[in-house]
C-alpha cells in the first residue's frame, strides 16, 4: 500500500544525522528542519562549546529527538575521526550525513595563498571524503544512510578569483556520483545539492560591504549583487534548500542518487 504523504518523512524519527559546519546559516537551518522531523541532531564547527549551548537548546525545542554539538576543525583529519566516532558512540551511527562545511577565499591564482589553498582542499573536499569512509561501514550495517553534499552552481562552471572553490566543489560532485555508484541497489544514497546566492551572515557582510564601497543603500546593492548571478533576482530560500534535503532522506527520496541538484533561481539555466 501507498505511504500516507504524512508518511513520507515520518521515517526519519529518531535517525541520527550529523551536520558539518552547521552552527549558522544553511547548516543550521537544514539542521532545524531534521530536528522538526524528529531526528537525532548533531553539529559541528568551531566556535566554542559556550555559544552553541542556545542553538542546541532550540534544536531541542524545535522537535529534535535530541541534539548536541560536536566542536571539531575538518581540517584535520584526526578530528574528523574522534567527531565519526563520538557520533557513533552517541547514537549508533550516523545515518543521514551533510557535508556542508566550507572555506572560501577570493584572489588570483598567482596571488592566492598556498596555506589558504591547502585549508580549502582539507575542509570542502577531503572532509567530505573521510565523512563518507567513516559512516558508510554503520549505514551498510544497518542497511540505510543518506549523504547530501553541499556543493554549488561554481561546481558546473567557474568564475575569476574563486580558484579553490571552483576547484573544490567542482570535485564535490565527482565525489558524489562515485559514492552513489559504490552503494547503488542498496538504501544508501548520496546526492549534491548546489544552492546560489544564499542570505547568509558573510554574504550580507559581502554585500554591505558592496554598499559602503559605492555609497549606495543596502537594497540597492542587494539588487545588483543578485542581478549578476539569479535571473529570479532573489536570494535563494533556506528553507527551501533544507526541504530537499529531508525529502531527500526520506523513503520517496531512495532512487534519487548520484544527482547535483540546482536550487539557483535559473542561475545555471541561464
Amino acid at each position: 500500500m501507498a505511504s500516507k504523504p504524512d508518511d513520507m518523512t515520518a521515517r526519519l524519527r529518531g535517525r541520527c544525522a550529523l551536520l558539518t559546519g552547521a552552527t549558522g546559516g544553511l547548516g543550521f537551518a537544514v539542521a532545524e528542519r531534521l530536528a522538526a522531523e524528529g531526528c537525532h541532531v548533531i553539529v559541528n564547527g568551531i566556535v566554542p562549546e559556550a555559544g552553541m549551548t542556545e542553538p542546541v537548546a532550540r534544536l531541542e525545542a524545535g522537535g529534535a529527538a535530541s541534539a548536541r554539538y560536536i566542536r571539531a576543525d575538518l581540517a584535520e583529519p584526526d578530528r574528523i575521526g574522534d567527531m565519526m566516532a563520538e557520533a557513533a558512540h552517541a547514537r549508533g551511527g550516523v545515518d543521514i550525513l551533510v557535508n556542508n562545511a566550507v572555506v572560501r577565499h577570493f584572489a588570483p591564482v598567482e596571488d592566492f595563498p598556498v596555506a589558504r589553498w591547502n585549508e580549502a582542499l582539507a575542509v570542502n573536499l577531503s572532509a567530505p571524503f573521510h565523512a563518507i569512509r567513516l559512516a558508510l561501514p554503520g549505514m551498510r550495517a544497518r542497511g540505510f544512510g543518506r549523504i547530501v553534499n553541499m556543493a554549488s552552481p561554481y561546481g558546473f562552471f567557474a568564475a575569476p578569483n574563486r580558484i579553490e572553490y571552483v576547484t573544490t566543489k567542482t570535485g564535490l560532485l565527482g565525489l558524489t556520483r562515485a559514492v552513489a555508484l559504490e552503494t547503488a541497489g542498496t538504501d544508501i544514497t548520496c546526492n549534491a545539492i548546489c544552492p546560489a546566492t544564499l542570505p547568509t551572515p558573510a554574504i550580507e557582510a559581502r554585500i554591505a560591504d558592496m554598499a559602503a564601497e559605492r555609497g549606495i543603500p543596502v537594497a540597492e546593492a542587494t539588487r545588483l549583487y543578485l542581478a549578476e548571478r539569479q535571473p529570479g533576482g532573489r536570494f535563494v530560500s533556506m528553507e527551501a534548500v533544507a526541504a530537499l534535503v529531508v525529502f531527500l532522506c526520506g523513503p520517496a527520496g531512495r532512487d534519487i542518487t548520484g544527482a547535483a541538484l540546482p536550487v539557483d533561481a535559473g542561475w545555471t539555466a541561464s
